[in-house]
């Protein structure tokens, strides 16, 4: 049986490849930097350390990581700026997708679902390698940002539209 939706399918498996890539990102900072939860040393400055007593699991994972893993010995914001990559890219693309397949389910043109599908994907790297690569304002984060928006309402725009008119799959006249 073939897909309903084979387009926002395609964009839903591409988004969740490139969560699983930044998430991986996350991961493997908080690993050289030895920063388990929040972003930044000074956030973590009054937890207890875990190297002091460290349990069976704690030796482990301390001993492999350590190995595999440059360790850093310095907070440069990276893992800060990991974080914000990440948790921007999970905040933003669900609602995104979900108006991609509202569209296609709405039996829009093909073109539009793949030029918003194709602007989200690029709009989202460039956001993500931006925040991740600079700190402050990039070309990358500006890409991201405004295409965002332009998609967003250009988006809203258009399901309003194919509503006001009565159009997609179940509306009977």
């Amino acid at each position: 049986m073939a897909s309903l939706i084979p387009i926002s399918t395609l964009f839903i498996g591409l988004h969740g490849l490139i969560a699983l890539a930044l998430s991986y990102l996350v991961v493997m900072e908080r690993t050289s930097t030895r920063i388990w939860h929040g972003a930044s040393q000074a956030e973590v400055s009054n937890q207890p350390d875990y190297l002091e007593t460290p349990g069976k699991w704690a030796a482990f994972v301390e001993g492999y990581t350590q190995k595999v893993v440059a360790p850093k010995t310095s907070d440069d914001g990276l893992l800060q700026r990991k974080v914000r990559a990440y948790g921007n890219f999970v905040e933003y693309v669900p609602l995104a997708l979900l108006f991609i397949l509202a569209l296609e389910l709405m039996q829009s043109p093909a073109w539009l679902v793949w030029m918003l599908g194709l602007t989200l994907t690029v709009a989202r790297i460039a956001h993500a390698w931006g925040l991740i690569k600079t700190y402050g304002p990039s070309p990358g984060r500006a890409i991201g940002v405004f295409s965002h928006l332009v998609r967003l309402s250009g988006r809203c725009r258009s399901l309003h539209l194919k509503v006001a008119a009565g159009v997609g799959p179940g509306v009977t006249s």
